[in-house]
């Protein structure tokens, strides 16, 4: 081919691949205007319902009448809020450790099992979460009181002579609270075992290892993640936690979101209300943000 030949097939091809990335151009300036038009509505929302309140609520957080950040001294200067807040943290902490126990062997049987008994399994698993936080609460109250089955049950078994105090202690907390936190414990568990490579299981099986090896060497190092989502999910819905505790446990279990229900209901002030409420978010976004740095929340939700 000559010179000239190649130089009058650049010349017709150069406009038409012009033409190809101004059309590709075009295209994604659409995609992006259409993707744009879709998230509106949900930008909308949010903004109206949730960041216009929150800039309401901080700005309230410093309209205290001993100054602009009084609201906040008083709380973090303050022994007995001080021990609220460290409680909060105690019961999170207790309930997140038994929820993520008593969810792995769940979320094992539950990736075991095949056809209708999983479905099954996965419906009793999903169950509490189409019940209300209320019921539920209202019907750990009925089981638990002096009269209720499980004293009666003890009684006749001959465990104790008289009812046992069951209620509006921790004891009853931590029961209502598991009770409601522990499928958001056993979901991500399930999903990194989905996950998980069954020819590793069988090498180890090979190699000579015991189950408890295989386990504590292959299982359990591979979904350690999904065990930190579903204990990140569980800590952090048990910091905000009111019904349960407020039922379950009485005054004297005093949580962060009792304390600004007092605040609001009883004592009438608001900042201090707010105060509190912006302590928690923060606590709650560090929280998220060291968790993020070590493992991606969203992709543990979604199986194979």
């Amino acid at each position: 081919m000559t010179t000239a030949e190649t130089s009058r097939e650049q010349k017709i091809a150069y406009p038409i691949h012009r033409a190809g990335r101004v059309f590709a151009t075009k295209l994604a300036s659409r995609e992006a205007i259409v993707t744009c038009l879709l998230l509106l509505p949900a930008v909308l929302f949010l903004t109206g319902g949730f960041v216009f309140p929150l800039i309401k609520l901080f700005t309230l957080s410093l309209e205290s009448e001993g100054g602009t950040l009084s609201a906040y001294r008083e709380i973090i200067g303050s022994e007995v809020f001080r021990a609220v807040f460290v409680q909060t943290l105690i019961l999170a902490v207790t309930v997140t450790v038994i929820s993520v126990l008593l969810a792995y062997p769940a979320a094992y049987l539950l990736s075991r099992l095949k056809d209708g008994w999983l479905t099954l399994a996965i419906y009793c698993v999903l169950v509490p979460f189409w019940i209300s936080v209320l019921v539920r609460t209202f019907s750990w109250m009925l089981l638990l009181e002096r009269n209720g089955p499980v004293n009666s049950t003890l009684m006749w078994l001959g465990v104790t002579d008289q009812p046992l105090k069951l209620l509006f202690n921790d004891l009853a907390v931590h029961l209502g609270m598991i009770h409601v936190l522990l499928p958001y414990a056993v979901l991500p568990i399930y999903a990194s075992l989905l996950k998980l490579d069954p020819r590793l299981l069988q090498a180890s099986n090979g190699l000579g290892a015991s189950g408890l090896q295989t386990f504590l060497r292959v299982t359990l190092p591979l979904t350690a993640a999904g065990v930190a989502a579903g204990a990140t999910f569980v800590f952090l819905l048990s910091l905000g936690f009111y019904i349960t505790p407020m039922l379950l446990g009485g005054f004297h279990n005093l949580t962060v979101a009792m304390l600004i229900d007092n605040f609001v209901n009883e004592r009438l002030v608001w900042p201090l209300a707010a105060a509190a409420s912006f302590i928690l978010l923060f606590i709650i976004l560090v929280i998220l943000a060291v968790a993020a740095r070590f493992l991606s929340i969203g992709q543990m939700l979604v199986t194979r």
